[in-house]
C-alpha cells in the first residue's frame, strides 16, 4: 500500500518541531512506519545545500541562486528519500515541503510566479503531500521565539517586512487549495496540538 506524505509548514517560531513529533507518534500509534524529513535537507547532497543557503555569506546571495538552491535540495530528497518511502508503504512527515518555497522565495523574496512556476514543474512534476497542515503565526511573535532559540541564521535575519510577506503569501495559497489545513500558532499549544491530533486522526486510515 502507497505510504502518505504530510508536511508541516509555518514561519520561524510557529512550532513546527513539537507538532511533527505529535504527529509521528499518532501515526506510528495507527501501526504504520513513518520517516521524518526536513527541507532544505534530508539527504547528505542536500543537507550540505542547506548548509550553503542558511549560512552568512559575505557577498550578496541573489534572490534567485536562493530559489534554486532550495528546489536542488528538494528534488535531491525527493528522488532519495520522499518517493522510495512511500512507495514501500511509509508515511513521511516533512518540515516544510514546497509551500515554503512558494511562500518565503515567492512572496518574501517576491520572485515571479513564471519563476516560481518553472522550477515547480521541472523539480516536482506536479508531485504534492497528501495533507499539509499550516501553523499560523504572526511574524514579530513567531520571530520572537525563534531568537529566544538561539542565533539567528542567514533567512531568519531577513527583516520583519520580509516574514509580513511571506505571511501574506502563505494565506493566499492556503485559501486556494484544499488539502491546506490552517491552524493557530498563536493559541496554547495544548490547544494547537489538540488541533492537530484533530486533524491527523480523521486522515489516518480506520
Amino acid at each position: 500500500m502507497q505510504g502518505k506524505f504530510v508536511v508541516v509548514e509555518g514561519l520561524e517560531g510557529a512550532g513546527k518541531s513539537s507538532v511533527i513529533s505529535l504527529m509521528v507518534d499518532l501515526i506510528q500509534q495507527a501501526g504504520l512506519t513513518c520517516q521524518t524529513t526536513r527541507e532544505p535537507g534530508g539527504t547528505p547532497m542536500a543537507e550540505a545545500i542547506r548548509d550553503c543557503v542558511k549560512h552568512p555569506w559575505p557577498e550578496e546571495v541573489a534572490e534567485e541562486t536562493e530559489l534554486m538552491l532550495m528546489y536542488a535540495a528538494r528534488k535531491q530528497l525527493l528522488v532519495n528519500k520522499i518517493l522510495p518511502a512511500l512507495k514501500q508503504g511509509d508515511w513521511v512527515v516533512g518540515d516544510r515541503h514546497e509551500l515554503s518555497s512558494q511562500a518565503y522565495q515567492g512572496g518574501g523574496r517576491q520572485i515571479n510566479a513564471a519563476t516560481m512556476q518553472t522550477l515547480s514543474s521541472l523539480t516536482l512534476n506536479g508531485f504534492k503531500p497528501d495533507l499539509t497542515l499550516y501553523l499560523d503565526v504572526e511574524p514579530a511573535t513567531g520571530l520572537q521565539r525563534a531568537r529566544g532559540r538561539g542565533e539567528l541564521d542567514r533567512i531568519e535575519l531577513s527583516g520583519l517586512a520580509f516574514f509580513e510577506r511571506t505571511r501574506a503569501r502563505y494565506l493566499e495559497l492556503v485559501q486556494a487549495d484544499s488539502s491546506i489545513v490552517t491552524i493557530d500558532a498563536m493559541q496554547d499549544m495544548a490547544q494547537v496540538h489538540a488541533e492537530v491530533k484533530r486533524h491527523i486522526s480523521a486522515f489516518l486510515p480506520c
